[in-house]
């Protein structure tokens, strides 16, 4: 993408106006800070209930009842996964990244929560551990577990190369959503819907703007973990990107399965209530 040249003269007060210094959007100061030291201590005898293997270049879903841990562990190679959650009770109620970002940043780790969209706008999953939090962001600006991206889908890439691939993300949490709900692949496809890029590195170019990825820095044993305060359905591809270091979307990259396991604890964390829809009437002024 080359840089495009203004069509109009630099004003001269543009220094003063490209020098005003940024505002939060969203502050979050009056949201309660989530107790990591508390879901810390609920882990200890906590069990297994339930895992799942996704394979290389496809997704699966998975169930989290409320009050449970999830955790998604890279087990083979470095590998990147396309995470979807839904409300068990209302598939209607689905993982909003653009307000989680604007909430939360771009980019995702412990004490940050993952959110409903709306009418619903609760914290559906809190994230409790993240094994790549010390990579914070690198000279390029990138950082991992990503909010700003979509997911590959196979429309951008017949829009770009033409051809049908069936493999992006898209497709598959369509498919997986499908076998898990028994919605016809057209009605489930409604549902999937953009993702917490797990594992994956990527940022913004600063000359273009545009978004980036890089080989991400996960290894066999990294892991994400979240803490389920509502009854959930979650729906994971592991991306036929493999690490992300060249390919989006590829039956050429290496790929590696993404292992997902729901653990019950044996109490809940301390001061753990659930989480409420918003609280907004809903009037609209009227």
């Amino acid at each position: 993408m080359k840089l495009k040249s203004p069509a109009h003269a630099v004003p001269q007060d543009a220094a003063i106006r490209k020098a005003v210094s940024p505002v939060i959007c969203y502050p979050v100061n009056s949201l309660p800070e989530p107790d990591l030291a508390a879901y810390q201590a609920a882990r200890r005898g906590w069990h297994r209930v339930s895992e799942t293997l996704v394979p290389a270049r496809e997704a699966a879903c998975f169930d989290v009842p409320a009050g449970c841990f999830f955790r998604i562990t890279s087990v083979e190679g470095p590998q990147v996964g396309d995470l979807n959650l839904w409300s068990a009770a209302n598939l209607g109620e689905r993982f909003f990244s653009g307000k989680t970002r604007a909430l939360h940043g771009t980019h995702l780790s412990s004490g940050d929560r993952m959110w409903s969209n709306l009418p619903y706008l609760r914290a559906m999953a809190v994230i409790t551990d993240d094994s790549l939090d010390w990579y914070g962001f690198d000279t390029f600006g990138g950082s991992v577990h990503d909010v700003i991206g979509t997911r590959c889908d196979p429309y951008t890439h017949n829009l770009l190369s033409g051809g049908q691939y069936h493999h992006c993300c898209h497709s598959n949490l369509t498919r997986a959503l499908a076998d898990r709900t028994g919605l016809p692949l057209h009605e489930a496809e409604l549902h999937v819907h953009d993702v917490l890029n797990v594992f994956m590195c990527t940022g913004f170019t600063r000359d273009t703007g545009q978004y980036f990825m890089k080989a991400s820095p996960v290894r066999v044993g990294d892991y994400l973990e979240f803490f389920a305060n509502i009854d959930l359905i979650g729906g994971l591809s592991a991306c036929p990107g493999g690490d992300c270091s060249t390919e989006h979307s590829s039956d050429q990259a290496s790929c590696h399965p993404l292992l997902v396991e729901v653990f019950r604890p044996l109490e809940a964390p301390k001061g753990w209530l659930g989480a409420a829809a918003s609280g907004y009437d809903r009037s609209h002024g009227r």
